[in-house]
């Protein structure tokens, strides 16, 4: 098999996933080293996010007109799940870059890198999610039972997550502009995902554009509408799907092909 064959990365792809100890415990790791001597440790995310949550909320809720019953759980969950996929595609694009030092030393798969960062932010997210029951409580809106469909939704989110950050942390440890330029790029992505605002605003034709030519939207769609009560749309499934299908392909062929010279980019 050749060193640069798709399934020489897929090879090293399953030896990571092996190794699903060492990626937990280096993720727990990144979380204990950054917040050090912090007594609300991660949980200083979560306030953060909460007031800001509380603020916009309170805020757009006016401007838009819309009731808070719609619109603060919408905006909670929207603003959670924001923070999570953002965090893993723009730390994704350094996921080597900043695990130099081990990637040089030890002789340890590199998808390790790109798995540890995965899990470390599945562990914040956690910490944010607890936002969201709070919120349904205060605006008095239950949590029904086809929340469960979020569950698949996640996992296949986070699957496409990875990929993107695997590409990602490929790229840009080539190119080391391109950080730059994937946190510009993710800056225009907020204000055209609906996470501030509800698709329903926007005009019946240029929602329709705007939400179903959006990847980012049915990504986190599959998420977001079991958790308020509605099932995610087939077009939801089926981009997603397609996503990680095209996806994972191109980044098998890119990470076979270029995984022995990451070490040397550093």
């Amino acid at each position: 098999m050749p060193n640069n064959s798709p399934l020489h990365a897929l090879s090293d792809i399953t030896s990571s996933l092996k190794r699903y100890h060492l990626v937990g415990v280096l993720g727990w790791q990144d979380i204990r080293q950054r917040y050090r001597r912090s007594a609300l440790g991660p949980f200083w995310i979560t306030i953060g996010m909460a007031v800001m949550i509380a603020t916009i909320g309170i805020v757009f809720g006016q401007i838009f007109k819309s009731p808070l019953y719609d619109f603060f759980p919408f905006l909670a969950i929207g603003t959670i799940l924001w923070s999570f996929m953002s965090t893993v595609i723009s730390e994704g694009g350094t996921g080597f870059i900043v695990s130099e030092a081990i990637v040089k030393q030890l002789p340890i798969p590199l998808f390790v890198h790109i798995l540890r960062m995965v899990w470390r932010n599945l562990l914040i997210l956690a910490h944010n999610i607890v936002i969201f029951p709070l919120v349904l409580i205060a605006v008095g809106r239950p949590l029904e039972w086809i929340a469960l469909l979020s569950i698949p939704g996640m996992l296949l989110t986070t699957l496409n997550l990875t990929w993107i950050a695997l590409l990602l942390g490929i790229l840009c440890t080539r190119y080391r502009d391109l950080p730059q330029i994937v946190t510009s790029v993710l800056q225009v992505a907020f204000y055209l995902t609906p996470i501030m605002w509800m698709p329903k605003l926007l005009p019946d034709r240029a929602g329709s554009y705007l939400v179903d030519s959006n990847p980012i939207y049915h990504m986190l769609e599959l998420v977001r509408a079991p958790l308020l009560g509605s099932a995610p749309t087939t077009l939801n499934w089926t981009v997603s799907i397609a996503l990680a299908v095209f996806g994972w392909t191109l980044a098998l062929f890119v990470y076979g092909r270029y995984k022995h010279r990451i070490a040397y980019w550093l």
